[in-house]
C-alpha cells in the first residue's frame, strides 16, 4: 500500500509540475519530441539550388526585372516542394524568436515547426496570400503569442529565393471554420493562425501581414 500510495503521489507531483510549466513555458513533453522531430527535418530543398531543365532555362530566359525572376523561383519551389521538409524560415524581430517553415500543416509536419498551407502560395506571387499555421502551447509552441504582434510589427519570411519582409496590420480571432482568411485579396499578404485560446482549440488567432520588402537571394539574385 505504501509502495502505491507513492506512486500515485509521485504520479500526482509530476501531473502538477507539468501543468505548471505549460501554464507558464509550454508543454514539456512535446518540447521535448519538437526539439527531436527538429533533427530529423528535411532541410534539401533550401541547402542546395534547384536544377532547372531546359525548358526552365528557357522560360526564365523570357523574364524580366528582379519582382519577375522572384515570381519564377517562388512558382517553381512550390512545385518541387514536398510535404514534411523545410521550405524556409520565419522570423519575429519583435519577439526575438525564428523557426523552420515545413510544408504541410498535417499532424507530423506541426510537430516540426510552423507548416505553409499547400493550398496558398509561396511568397513572392504577386497578388496571392501565404498562409501558415503553428502550436501555440505544444511542440515548441512557435506561434504562441501571436498575441503580442501589433499593427507595424515585421514578420520575416527567408526562403531560398528571396528574404520577404511583411508589416502586421492586425490580430483578428475567428472560427475554426473561416477559411476565408486564407484567400487571396489581390495583393501580397501573409497569413498567420493557431488555436485560440491558450490550450484549447475551439477558436481560431488570425495575424494578417502585407508584403513591405523583398530582396532576391540564391538563383533569383543571379543575372
Amino acid at each position: 500500500m505504501r509502495a502505491i500510495s507513492s506512486v500515485l503521489i509521485l504520479s500526482g507531483l509530476l501531473l502538477v509540475i507539468d501543468a505548471g510549466v505549460t501554464l507558464l513555458w509550454q508543454e514539456p513533453v512535446t518540447a521535448v519530441i519538437g526539439l527531436i522531430k527538429r533533427g530529423e527535418i528535411d532541410h534539401g530543398l533550401v541547402d542546395r539550388p534547384l536544377s532547372l531543365s531546359r525548358l526552365d532555362d528557357q522560360a526564365l530566359a523570357g523574364v524580366t526585372g528582379t519582382e519577375g525572376r522572384i515570381a519564377f523561383f517562388a512558382r517553381l519551389y512550390d512545385r518541387r516542394a514536398v510535404t514534411g521538409e523545410e521550405i524556409g524560415s520565419i522570423e519575429f524581430p519583435k519577439l526575438h524568436v525564428s523557426y523552420d517553415v515545413i510544408q504541410g500543416t498535417n499532424t507530423a509536419s506541426l510537430e516540426e515547426g510552423p507548416g505553409h498551407y499547400a493550398a496558398t502560395a509561396f511568397p513572392g506571387v504577386p497578388g496571392d496570400t501565404v498562409a501558415i499555421a503553428g502550436h501555440r502551447t505544444t511542440y515548441l509552441a512557435p506561434f504562441r503569442y501571436l498575441n503580442k504582434l501589433d499593427p507595424g510589427d515585421l514578420i520575416v519570411l527567408k526562403m531560398p529565393y528571396a528574404r520577404f519582409t511583411y508589416r502586421v496590420q492586425r490580430r483578428q480571432v475567428v472560427t475554426p471554420t473561416s477559411l476565408w482568411i486564407t484567400a487571396n485579396k489581390g495583393y501580397e499578404r501573409l497569413v498567420l493562425s493557431a488555436c485560440n485560446p491558450l490550450y484549447s482549440a475551439s477558436q481560431r488567432i488570425a495575424v494578417f501581414a502585407s508584403l513591405y520588402a523583398q530582396q532576391p537571394l540564391g538563383q533569383a539574385a543571379q543575372t
